[in-house]
């Protein structure tokens, strides 16, 4: 079994490493993937060997959240977490300006020892309150021999705090009776704080907007259904027992939740409605023909023109019945209907893993314990170099190496280009898989298709037993935009290979009106997948769009595989691309997108790279031995840190605009 479960808790890369790692450790769980941005897990697992309460209960305890209950929603739990975030960061920087008027003067406190006491409560009050969060989960990462964003945070702000308040009540006895100047430093705890806070408020702004595709495809789910009596089981076939049902305006006719609807009830749906589920048409009616209805599937296949349904016709959970109304039996429901899949694919391709992020995945797990150990180093080498006065110094800078150091920038970097690239991909109605695929795609050098129900729609009340004197116009015609993508991809350096079993005269034909150089004709399956091969052999990535049984073999063999979407399950269920219309126009669009997202991602990879390669020495004092005077102090190292994560968010989302 393979599920997409929400996890609550995680801040950093480090978070979601720590808890892919325990799940990956589990016996019975055969791969976990867990995603920052996507703040889910894509668990494949045997539920006969582990159950999902075992998984939450070990999540538990290294202290993150897998939401498995029904009545539970992730949505919810974060909205929730959200305004906690948010009533919590506004507190932070109201007593953050208190505390910074008090150091600075701008308040009449009294002397210093005043100021410093009043400073030290509103300080406590602002770890116990606002940072909370940050001390406990410090603990259970101890407690488990892991560490996290939150543990570097929970240690600058808890050294600067109790040094703070070493000096507020000792500073005169130890420090003063050496003759030795003093200082408190609970301005830079609370800012800390109060900026981390900042950013991740920011941050979960911003990853919201990258899960707006999934949101987007939930939406077109109604919440409620008009339900006719309850109808005898469906039959075992569609085409048995669909009954030509009258419908009269007094009928009576019931609104009910989506989640009571089972297979084979009979359900009703007017014009400008939502379709609940996917179904067969049992009786239809509009202003323009007294057997029919017409049904916008343009959400799902991308068609501008609305379908025509009678009786029989197949509908689908999401379209929307442009004229007239209809009613329907019920098929498939619940997980079960065409929309539902299609959002558990879009959430499992956002889930799962480009090959670079695991190699920032092994990073972040050791990031937190090297930087602790240049904090310390850091330290020492102050402490050494300037001895007992020089303490204030050395605690600021190991302080501020613990706070700048930002593995968020890391585990952010990948996931959220993923989410928005692939979440695009599904507004262009192009489907994929998982993160690999949409990695791979942009290597592609050839594109090999298919001709009849691919690049070609072949015409229906056609009388094939004349052959001899239909022309090849007759016979099937080129899908609208079918010439405009495959000139398309030849301009973005792809070149496209037409393959059919049709005879020479009609691939020659059908390949010049699309606008391709290479074909071939008569070729069986095998001869297909031996092309594929012959051109991996050339060292080119070689990507395969067909529809039928008879690409499944080159489908299966190509280096990217694309299904259309109206074609067989076998071609589908192969596919690392399902394309939902007949538009080819899909295909360069989502190349093009692919090229932009991998390139995205190492944009943010370097930005994370050279922030953390610039800051921490910053931090650290490393100027000081070049005889130049400038230090990354503990408050500009938080708001530094904080601005790096959403940085790495906001480049991510310049992926929305592409076209």
């Amino acid at each position: 079994m393979k599920q997409t479960i929400p996890v609550v808790g995680m801040a950093c890369s480090a978070c979601s490493a720590n808890v892919e790692r325990k799940l990956n450790s589990l016996e019975g769980i055969s791969s976990a993937s867990v995603n920052l941005a996507g703040r889910s897990a894509l668990i494949d697992f045997d539920p006969n060997k582990i159950s999902l309460e075992t998984m939450k209960r070990e999540v538990n305890n290294i202290g993150y959240d897998l939401v498995i209950e029904k009545d539970r929603s992730a949505e919810e739990i974060q909205k929730r977490e959200y305004a906690l975030l948010r009533r919590k960061t506004i507190v932070s920087w109201i007593i953050a300006v208190l505390v910074m008027s008090i150091s600075m003067r701008w308040l009449p406190v009294g002397d210093r020892d005043a100021a410093n006491q009043m400073s030290l409560v509103l300080s406590l009050f602002n770890l116990l309150y606002c940072g909370k969060l940050f001390y406990i989960s410090a603990w259970k990462q101890l407690l488990h021999g892991t560490a996290n964003m939150d543990t570097l945070v929970a240690l600058s702000t808890g050294i600067s705090f109790l040094f703070s308040a070493f000096n507020t009540f000792w500073g005169d006895a130890v420090w003063g009776s050496s003759g030795m100047e003093w200082h408190t430093y609970y301005d830079a705890s609370v800012m800390i704080i109060t900026f981390v806070l900042t950013g991740r408020l920011l941050e979960e702004k911003a990853k919201d907007s990258t899960a707006s595709s999934i949101r987007q495809l939930m939406g077109m789910a109604p919440k409620t259904a008009r339900a006719c009596e309850r109808a005898t089981p469906a039959p075992t076939t569609p085409s048995q027992g669909v009954e030509n049902q009258s419908i009269t305006d007094n009928e009576a006719v019931r609104e009910v939740p989506i989640s009571t609807i089972e297979r084979g009830d009979i359900l009703e749906v007017r014009a400008g409605e939502k379709i609940p589920v996917d179904g067969e048409v049992t009786w239809a009616k509009s202003f323009m023909t007294a057997d029919a209805a017409y049904v916008d599937e343009s959400m799902i296949t991308g068609e501008p023109t609305p379908i025509e349904k009678k009786v029989g016709s197949k509908v689908l959970a999401g379209t929307i019945p442009s004229q007239g109304k209809l009613r329907m039996r019920a098929r498939e429901v619940g997980e079960e209907t065409a929309l539902a899949h299609i959002i558990r694919m879009v959430q499992e391709a956002q889930s799962s893993k480009a090959p670079v992020q695991r190699i920032v995945d092994k990073a972040a797990l050791v990031f937190v314990p090297v930087v602790i150990g240049i904090a310390i180093i850091t330290f020492l080498t102050w402490y050494l170099i300037g001895g007992v006065s020089s303490l204030p110094q050395a605690t600021l800078s190991a302080v501020a190496v613990l706070v700048v150091a930002c593995p968020c920038a890391m585990g952010l970097a990948t996931p959220t280009a993923l989410m928005v690239g692939i979440g695009k991909a599904a507004e262009k109605k192009a489907l994929i898989r998982d993160a690999t695929a949409l990695e791979k795609l942009r290597k592609t050098d050839v594109l090999v298709t298919d001709k009849t129900g691919t690049l070609t729609i072949p015409n229906q009340n056609v009388d094939f037993t004349q052959a001899d004197n239909l022309s090849l116009e007759d016979r099937e015609t080129l899908k609208p935009h079918a010439r405009e993508a495959m000139q398309a991809l030849q301009r973005q350096g792809v070149e496209v290979y037409m393959m059919s079993g049709d005879k020479e005269e009609a691939a020659r034909y059908w390949a010049e009106k699309a606008g391709i150089n290479h074909f071939r004709s008569k070729v069986l399956p095998g001869d297909k997948e031996k092309l594929v091969r012959q051109l991996q052999s050339e060292g080119k990535c070689v990507a395969m769009v067909g529809d039928g049984i008879n690409d499944t073999q080159a489908l299966a063999r190509a280096d990217v595989s694309i299904a259309i979407g109206k074609g067989t399950d076998v071609a589908m269920d192969i596919a690392q691309i399902t394309l939902m219309g007949d538009d080819l126009q899909a295909i360069p669009d989502v190349l093009q997108l692919s090229r932009k997202t991998v390139r995205m991602i190492w944009q943010n990879l370097f930005w994370a790279f050279i922030y953390n390669l610039i800051s921490i020495p910053l931090a650290a004092g490393v100027p000081w031995l070049f005889g130049i005077h400038f230090q990354i102090t503990p408050m500009w190292a938080s708001a530094l840190m904080a601005f790096s994560s959403v940085s790495v968010i906001l480049n991510s989302l310049r992926l929305k605009l592409a076209a």
